[in-house]
């Protein structure tokens, strides 16, 4: 099963507590263990979270270089907890405008955790699905590609360890209610769940509603029959 989430609200939980915007970061930083943690215990396959999109390049500078330095420092202090739990890290998306200590970081933490097994752990990471399917499109264009070779392309451009199968489930918190340019490809069937709560405040009993409600669909993939989530192969 593969779950992507778009952490939303992280901003928003610090202003409500009059918190610096960092302080909302690092809650959320917190909330990403358990998540983890959550995915690993109902035996999770996959699980992508959307750290930072190419849009928020936008963003004043100063909250920027916090969170890629808090993305850093996760990577550092994590990487072992992610080999206790058999975690395979892997970040997806540009590398091309980090910065040399954040990739070192990025590729440290991937090597180290290259043989678990358990579950693999994507983080888009200046990331853009239109940006990935234009430059796999783009590749496609100068030679023969079917449905397969194009998925391998934009793993490829991804800098996916492996090409990750269909979002089942695709979690959004804080309120909001679009997909924000996040597996666009992916997310074709995905089934999508969108929560009031804020990301800093999405514990493991909300990973678990979501995932009960999921249980709880029927399926179709494009056919007149539903199909439900417990005889479908894709979930």
């Amino acid at each position: 099963m593969h779950i992507a989430i778009i952490m939303d609200g992280n901003g928003r939980w610090a202003s409500r507590r009059r918190l610096p915007r960092t302080a909302g970061h690092r809650a959320g930083a917190k909330a990403v263990d358990i998540a983890v943690e959550s995915a690993v215990r109902h035996g999770v396959d996959t699980l992508t979270l959307y750290a930072f999109s190419a849009a928020n390049w936008q963003r004043p500078g100063g909250e920027v270089n916090a969170l890629f330095g808090l993305f850093r420092r996760y990577l550092l202090g994590q990487t072992q907890r992610c080999l206790e739990q058999s975690v395979r890290i892997n970040v997806i998306g540009r590398r091309d405008r980090l910065s040399t200590e954040l990739s070192k970081a990025i590729q440290s933490s991937e090597d180290a955790t290259a043989h678990c097994t358990k579950m693999l752990l994507r983080i888009a990471v200046d990331y853009s699905a239109q940006h990935s399917i234009v430059a796999a499109s783009d590749c496609a264009s100068h030679g023969t590609a079917d449905r397969q070779g194009f998925i391998e392309r934009l793993a490829a451009i991804d800098h996916s360890v492996r090409p990750a199968p269909d979002v089942d489930l695709l979690i959004r918190t804080g309120g909001e209610k679009r997909l924000s340019d996040f597996l666009l490809w992916e997310c074709a069937y995905a089934e999508l769940y969108f929560t009031d709560c804020l990301w800093p405040d999405f514990d493991a009993l909300a990973f678990s509603a979501a995932l009960e409600e999921f249980s709880g669909r029927e399926r179709r993939f494009g056919r007149i029959g539903a199909t439900s989530v417990a005889e479908s192969s894709h979930a």
